[in-house]
């Protein structure tokens, strides 16, 4: 479940040298990250959406510990721009992402969100709903940072004294997802295998990968779990997001099988129980993608026409 007691735009001290850093709502670009560190060293987990709020991060950092003086290492759970696009005020850190993350990062990159911002007044409803949802943030001056490191599978990185696992479940929400895990410390760090108390939004899929992530991450037992985006959550948010994940796969099966098109089988669709999780809309890029995974021939709308769908719906 969802622990709102450390759901504020903070630093939360978790415990034994680990920290997340919190951004509410958790909507679009209002992703969390954090620091886990042991005597003089740290790794950072993930940066924010643009240069002003990685800086403000960063800042409350050093302030909490030394260790944060200098950013000794950095992972990027995944390749989205809320995650990866404050690197270069960290670009002396060894930088490390799976090899698929790295190179989704080469492909959408600060100039292209900030190029689709700038035009975003000649989009229509679409670049009505990109202002709306990605408006707060600043793309322009964005170095675009790649990683300096990458693996495949699994890899062990050590802090101090601390062996922190990175782990590869994707791809599910993106092509290379991978969870930090601190086993010393009893924390995960799920980049975006986690939304909660939010829709989790699926770009990749396939969406059994996603689940099984789910299962993987409560094999390891966490006393604590940092979400991508929402509040602190144990295990039962885990199993929310499983049973959201499991209920659209069913409920976009049942339409495809009966000939229903994506977008007849979005508007079909009743959310229920889910309907009131934030960014519900977000049901239009889900459902394409599961309907490509189910091998639909129908072609998928570009970006514009998913957003303008998106707008409507939201």
């Amino acid at each position: 479940m969802a622990d709102a007691r450390f759901y504020r735009k903070a630093l939360e001290d978790v415990g034994r040298g680990v920290f997340a850093w919190m951004q509410p709502d958790g909507s679009w670009g209002y992703s969390n990250a954090g620091l886990i560190t042991d005597g003089d060293e740290c790794l950072l987990v993930d940066t924010l959406f643009d240069l002003a709020l990685t800086r403000e991060m960063l800042a409350a950092m050093r302030d909490a510990t030394p260790a944060a003086r200098l950013i000794d290492a950095l992972v990027n759970t995944h390749a989205n721009g809320d995650h990866t696009f404050g690197n270069q005020l960290v670009k002396e850190a060894r930088i490390i992402a799976s090899r698929s993350s790295a190179e989704e990062m080469e492909e959408v990159t600060p100039a292209v969100l900030a190029g689709m911002m700038h035009m975003a007044d000649q989009m229509g409803s679409a670049g009505d709903y990109l202002k709306r949802i990605f408006g707060a943030f600043t793309f322009d001056g964005i170095d675009s940072t790649l990683p300096t490191h990458t693996f495949e599978g699994e890899m062990t990185h050590t802090v101090g004294d601390k062996p922190i696992q990175l782990i590869e479940v994707g791809p599910a929400h993106t092509r290379g997802d991978v969870i930090v895990h601190d086993p010393v410390d009893g924390v995960v760090f799920t980049g975006d295998i986690l939304f909660i108390d939010g829709t989790p939004l699926m770009w990749e899929g396939p969406v059994e990968n996603w689940i099984r992530a789910c299962d993987r991450i409560i094999e390891l037992e966490p006393k604590v779990i940092v979400p991508g985006h929402g509040p602190l959550t144990d295990v039962a948010g885990v199993r929310g997001v499983q049973r959201y994940l499991a209920f659209i796969r069913d409920e976009s099966r049942v339409r495809f099988d009966a000939g229903l098109s994506a977008e007849e089988a979005i508007r079909d669709i009743a959310l229920d129980d889910f309907s009131s999780w934030l960014d519900s809309e977000r049901i239009v890029i889900n459902v394409h993608t599961l309907y490509r995974e189910f091998g639909s021939k129908e072609p998928t709308p570009d970006l514009p026409s998913l957003f303008s769908l998106m707008s409507e719906l939201a």
